[in-house]
């Protein structure tokens, strides 16, 4: 679509909703229900989303923090700090430099799916991934946040309880437990995610469920793709979606895993 393409590329310009239905002859509720429905985002979120892209592009580079901002075509600092840091799951400055301050701690279990570490930040969780052995989930950790303080957990560390939690939902059919959060994503992405969160355990969704269910029937493929950058396995269940002919579809972490979190999960199921 051409238009959401040039909110894209000229995402620092205004783009009132009211202009944009006049355009096109609609109302600007009308235009709005249409563009979301083709794009899978409204014109604003879409805007936000692009804006927060070249954001995240300019604190890599190195630019500062206030003129990463202004680059990024938000006018001004008042205007971001509201939106950013939720997406971002840290502060502007700390993501920029690789989260240099940030104190994330860690640990790994071996669990009846193989190797699982988790990490977190004092927000909450922001790691937990299935890998071959500690020491390569502890280098994907590193690659994530290059410049962070990465510490075992200990024993004052809730880390440590929150995943002998999981390993016990895993290994022993305990349930899945509810902990805090710190999710880093686009404005699409945190949609889905947190559409995932809703879905109950035992049950399933398809991709194109999950879409409609934000509000983005025709977003099928970019639900897959959100589904694909989760970083946090199991507790964003992006296990519970599936193809809509009801098999199993992608997963980052190997369909074995899938196929047993989901059989694991029925038989607990209330």
């Amino acid at each position: 679509m051409g238009l959401a393409r040039a909110i894209v590329a000229r995402a620092d310009e205004s783009w009132p909703l009211a202009d944009l239905a006049a355009e096109f002859g609609l109302s600007p509720s009308a235009f709005q229900r249409r563009f979301t429905s083709l794009v899978g985002l409204s014109p604003k979120a879409l805007q936000d989303a692009a804006r927060l892209g070249r954001l995240k592009s300019a604190l890599k580079a190195g630019s500062t923090v206030t003129d990463a901002i202004l680059e990024a075509g938000f006018g001004s600092t008042s205007r971001v700090y509201g939106e950013a840091p939720r997406d971002l799951g840290m502060t502007l400055s700390a993501y920029r430099d690789g989260a240099p301050g940030e104190t994330i701690h860690w640990a790994a279990r071996q669990t009846r799916l193989g190797w699982l570490a988790m990490a977190a930040t004092a927000r909450g969780v922001c790691f937990a991934q299935f890998g071959d052995s500690a020491d390569s989930l502890r280098a994907e950790l590193g690659r994530e946040f290059p410049k962070a303080a990465i510490l075992a957990s200990e024993a004052d560390v809730p880390l440590d309880a929150w995943i002998d939690a999981l390993e016990a939902h895993l290994s022993r059919s305990a349930p899945a437990p509810d902990l805090p959060l710190d999710l880093r994503g686009t404005a699409f992405q945190m949609r889905v995610w947190r559409f995932l969160q809703g879905i109950p355990l035992g049950e399933t969704r398809s991709y194109a469920d999950v879409a409609a269910g934000i509000g983005a029937p025709k977003a099928t493929r970019a639900v897959g793709t959100a589904c694909g950058a989760n970083r946090v396995a199991v507790l964003v269940p992006c296990h519970r979606v599936l193809r809509g002919d009801g098999a199993l579809g992608g997963y980052r972490w190997g369909l074995e895993r899938k196929r047993a979190l989901l059989a694991t999960e029925r038989a607990t199921r209330p």
